[in-house]
């Protein structure tokens, strides 16, 4: 039986310490394909060792960087995964299988992810399992939102039990950078939307995603880096906020800064 083809999707920037495993994980796929925002390390000679599918392109957000590169893809099923994603052994056989005997009963599959943190696998909280839905059919699924994209699927997706396994932060100063990166720009898309600053919003919200990720859904298994991930994820939130206060005030008439004013 003829397996469904399938096109890999990679975006990179400065990916160089785990594009490798990457490229080797995917090149199951019948054709890899990677945008590179201009990296400055050897991650695009990396890259042209496994594929000369590899282009260039100035970072627009990931919305647009993401239905850029599914455009450019040949086959009928696109593998969406970022360069620090590794699909497991368990979870590549799943997919195989599927595409081989199910491939028109599904339009897309939704993987669990694992994260290792702090040299760790954190298997509770609101990390895990974390889906996302990144094996789907190209012409039915649109990216969408900032600055986290999300995949608008039209038809029906199915939900896999094996992991993807996902390395995302070096250590804890890459996990802050990436944190003022990201609430950056949630703060300024809730700005364009009209979403109105309220205080209790500032207070309350971080408060909540702790108790929730924390103790309802019991990121206290996973000892200090669980505590720590459900600290990061309610500063995350705490951040945004603030910054959304912070732009408020910056686009606020000031008093008293018209020089002609009193001429």
């Amino acid at each position: 039986m003829t397996r469904a083809s399938v096109s890999a999707c990679v975006m990179t920037f400065n990916n160089n310490d785990v594009i490798k495993e990457c490229m080797e994980n995917v090149k199951w796929a019948d054709e890899i394909i990677v945008v590179d925002s201009f990296s400055t390390d050897n991650t695009v000679e990396i890259c042209r060792k496994y594929t000369d599918r590899v282009y260039q392109r100035e970072w627009p957000g990931f919305k647009d960087q993401s239905n850029y590169i599914v455009s450019l893809a040949n086959y009928e099923w696109i593998l969406f995964t970022d360069a620090d994603e590794i699909i497991s052994p368990e979870l590549y056989l799943e997919i195989q299988s599927l595409l081989n005997n199910n491939s028109n009963d599904w339009d897309g599959f939704y993987f669990p992810r694992r994260t290792r943190y702090l040299g760790s696998w954190i298997n509770h909280g609101e990390w895990y399992p974390a889906y996302d839905l990144l094996l789907y059919k190209k012409g039915k699924g649109t990216w969408v939102k900032e600055p986290h994209a999300t995949l608008e699927l039209n038809g029906k997706a199915k939900y896999l039990k094996n992991d993807c396994y996902h390395y995302t932060y070096r250590n804890l100063s890459h996990q802050l950078d990436t944190i003022d990166k990201y609430t950056d720009m949630s703060a300024v898309e809730m700005e364009k939307k009209g979403v109105k600053f309220l205080l209790f919003q500032l207070l309350f919200r971080p408060l909540f995603r702790f108790i929730k990720g924390y103790i309802f859904k019991r990121g206290f298994q996973d000892g200090v880096p669980g505590l720590i991930a459900a600290i990061t994820t309610s500063f995350y939130v705490f951040m945004k906020y603030a910054k959304l206060w912070e732009l408020r005030i910056k686009n606020k008439p000031q008093i008293g800064t018209d020089k002609n004013a009193y001429k």
